[in-house]
């Protein structure tokens, strides 16, 4: 059998991200989707008490995560995360009846490498072409921040704060080494579907979600 591609694409988003949440919860139609099969979406991540939306979820972990510094105006506060596979492959998993199992090895990969709280949406489309996946993750972490050369002296001002404190960054989750990371271990984990990494370096830039969904 020869084996297909992985699609995992991350990006960063900023402001309320309304549009992709409209977008993804079909407040919208999308031109390239087919409303018959809409009802065949589904939600993958359980939204907490009092939350109803993507909008929502986002802004309730970063209201529940233990932040000690305000949040930014213009700070990233959530990465879509894209999942998907060839789409003759994805078609194929579906007809070999394993959808649930791919959707729920996505979860399980996720979650282990951004932290299920952090995975705060989830949602398989099944009414576009291909198959596939949207996540939304805000970036927490709990890894102590780089410190900038002019604070490299001023060691004291750091000793009473916790190293390991909850704090918003993209960047951090974003770096170039973790980006091949995710490429690796993702391909590695969609393996037994018969999908395989892309070829190291062939993309220069990461598409959006209407880019790929449009295809």
């Amino acid at each position: 059998m020869t084996m297909g591609y992985v699609v995992f694409h991350m990006q960063k988003t900023h402001g309320t991200d309304s549009g992709t949440s409209a977008h993804i919860e079909r407040k919208v139609k999308p031109s390239n989707a087919d409303e018959e099969r809409t009802y065949l979406n589904r939600r993958l991540v359980d939204y907490p008490n009092g939350v109803h939306t993507r909008t929502q979820a986002i802004q309730h972990r970063l209201e529940t995560a233990g932040l000690t510094r305000k949040v930014g105006k213009n700070q990233v506060r959530a990465i879509r995360v894209m999942l998907s596979g060839s789409p003759d492959d994805m078609q194929r998993i579906v007809r070999e009846g394993r959808l649930d199992e791919w959707c729920s090895d996505n979860m399980k990969y996720l979650a282990a490498t951004f932290g299920r709280e952090n995975i705060v949406s989830a949602d398989l489309h099944l009414d576009e072409t291909s198959p596939h996946i949207h996540a939304t993750l805000v970036p927490i972490v709990t890894t102590e921040r780089k410190r900038k050369k002019q604070e490299e002296h001023a060691t004291k001002r750091y000793r009473t704060k916790s190293a390991s404190r909850p704090r918003l960054c993209a960047d951090e989750v974003m770096s170039r080494v973790k980006l091949k990371e995710y490429q690796d271990n993702y391909a590695q984990a969609m393996s037994k579907y018969g999908l395989q990494r892309g070829i190291e370096g062939s993309e220069a830039r990461h598409v959006d979600t209407q880019q790929f969904t449009e295809k």
